[in-house]
């Protein structure tokens, strides 16, 4: 009996908050709502490849993140009304929810959705004010993708930074096809939804109903007002909407709120080392963005998150020009080597058979991870991918598709996800501190005194002198790579300790000194 009272109060509750927002005779709205989709948005980002290399080059970034904080419903409302918008942002305890998983529940994701920003938000702005809509609209991509052009919605199938369904893509002019998704292009699909916007508002003349009928359709809409009487106000029709819909404006009005108040809640921006300066160029001939990256040393991984239109990573130019978005510094040797480009490896990447499907990508699709249990993994000296998914017992296939990997390339120090039976998570929790041989033993395969003494040199070559180590850059190392082999020794310590200013400009051959802790 006591549990059916405390239920119906903080039900009791609900209705009040929500009345004190919408007309009295029109709505009662369930406290209990939905943050599913918003969840799995944010959680998305983190497959992203600036979002990851972040978190690789300083995986304690938010090891010193304090404790999310919760205001009264007084000081959000009046936080809220001091933001100057078109759109009325109203306060209920649904719109509270919302702002706590941006600010406590998922306020590590949400740093990324910040670091975000100054990325997206500048280009969606210029789009929408070429367009005429209101540029306060853009809050609308953090709820539609989190800002990450290549999420999909795993009922819908809805895709990119706007979250265009396959019909209303193509409706709106968008490509897509086996290469290439249009709706994934940050440029092409934010005007496609400014367009789209503009057609919505010449249906409602009210910018809330427009934001609703963006995400469930103006049918959806259409039938809400009938059924309320024909009153076109949100907060009237809300409970005739589909479920989704219901917490869409909430979310709308949380965005809005964290974005405009996260310092106030302890939340720093994830540093994301995306090129804000870049420029587009037209290609009007067939090139592969590993021709690209292979010839003129830029990440893969970079090209494909600046142009995550090209599915496989074909430009396919000969049928019709396409846009190429690169780092500006870039711009110009790209112009110069456009045909040593072209011509490097293009037997491999320019045939008929990487025209539908990426090279460098696997097409095998691991089982569903949902129940297993997730390991992370630290590489070491000696490391490879086959070794490592021998100790675990996992497919090749499913590590480098977890992880994101390419190709077999993995580097000292890295972390690599490891998804195992939850049954067996206790024996396998151990590999990360196990040698190169007792992991060896595990799969039933000795190693010799050579491979050993060779495994088991030292990751970093170095000597002593006095209250330093001497460090000497192997090819390939990093910054990143070489801190990470040191005890509470930061990067900012080294670069400053060695009158480093440029992090990338370290060469094998180099001699560091690094501070040895007490």
């Amino acid at each position: 009996m006591k549990k059916i009272c405390i239920l119906l109060a903080i039900f009791l509750t609900a209705v009040i908050n929500v009345m004190a927002s919408a007309d009295a005779d029109t709505i009662i709205i369930r406290n209990n709502i939905d943050t599913e989709r918003i969840t799995a948005d944010l959680d998305s980002l983190l497959s992203s490849w600036y979002v990851k290399m972040a978190l690789q080059n300083d995986p304690d970034i938010f090891s010193n993140d304090t404790a999310g904080i919760q205001y009264s419903d007084s000081v959000y409302k009046e936080r809220l009304s001091k933001i100057n918008s078109i759109v009325k942002l109203d306060y209920n305890s649904i719109i509270r929810n919302h702002i706590h998983v941006y600010t406590i529940k998922q306020r590590e994701q949400f740093a990324a959705v910040l670091g975000l920003m100054d990325y997206y938000f500048p280009m969606i702005e210029d789009i929408f004010d070429k367009c005429g809509i209101p540029t306060e609209l853009k809050y609308m991509a953090v709820i539609e993708s989190a800002l990450n052009p290549n999420a999909v919605n795993r009922y819908s199938g809805a895709t990119g930074l706007w979250q265009f369904m396959y019909s209303t893509g193509r409706m709106c002019g968008l490509t897509i096809n086996s290469i290439v998704d249009e709706r994934r292009s940050p440029v092409k699909s934010t005007y496609a939804a400014a367009k789209y916007i503009q057609d919505l508002y010449k249906i409602y003349n009210d910018w809330i109903l427009v934001i609703a009928a963006y995400n469930c359709g103006p049918g959806n809409v259409n039938k809400a007002i009938r059924r309320s009487g024909n009153k076109k106000d949100y907060w009237a029709i809300y409970y005739r909407l589909p479920r989704e819909t219901r917490g869409y404006i909430p979310q709308y009005v949380a965005a809005v709120y964290a974005i405009n108040y996260y310092p106030e809640h302890n939340i720093r921006p994830l540093p994301l080392n995306i090129p804000v300066a870049t420029d587009t160029i037209m290609v009007n001939k067939d090139i592969h963005l590993i021709q690209i990256s292979e010839v003129m040393k830029i990440p893969y991984g970079e090209l494909k998150a600046l142009n995550p239109q090209y599915k496989t990573g074909l430009i396919p130019g000969s049928s019709k020009p396409q846009s190429l978005t690169l780092p500006l510094n870039h711009l110009g040797d790209f112009i110069d080597l456009n045909d040593t480009i072209r011509q490097y490896k293009s037997d491999i990447y320019l045939n008929r058979t990487t025209q539908i499907a990426d090279p460098t990508r696997s097409i095998y699709a691991p089982a569903d991870i949902k129940g297993k249990t997730k390991l992370i993994y630290t590489v070491r000296d000696g490391d490879n991918l086959g070794f490592i998914s021998e100790w675990y017992r996992v497919g090749l296939s499913e590590l480098r598709y977890w992880n994101d990997i390419y190709r077999n390339t993995i580097r000292i120090g890295q972390k690599l996800v490891v998804y195992i039976d939850p049954t067996k998570s206790e024996y396998y929790s151990k590999v990360n501190e196990m040698s190169f041989a007792e992991k060896q033993a595990m799969i039933g395969k000795s190693v010799s005194s050579n491979t050993t003494s060779a495994t088991f040199q030292s990751a970093a070559p170095v000597q002593t002198d006095g209250d330093y180590i001497i460090h000497t850059v192997r090819d390939g190392d990093t910054i990143w790579d070489i801190v990470k082999l040191y005890d509470n020794v930061t990067t900012t310590e080294v670069l400053t300790l060695n009158n480093i200013s440029d992090p990338e400009k370290i060469k094998a051959g180099q001699v560091l000194k690094i501070k040895k802790k007490s």
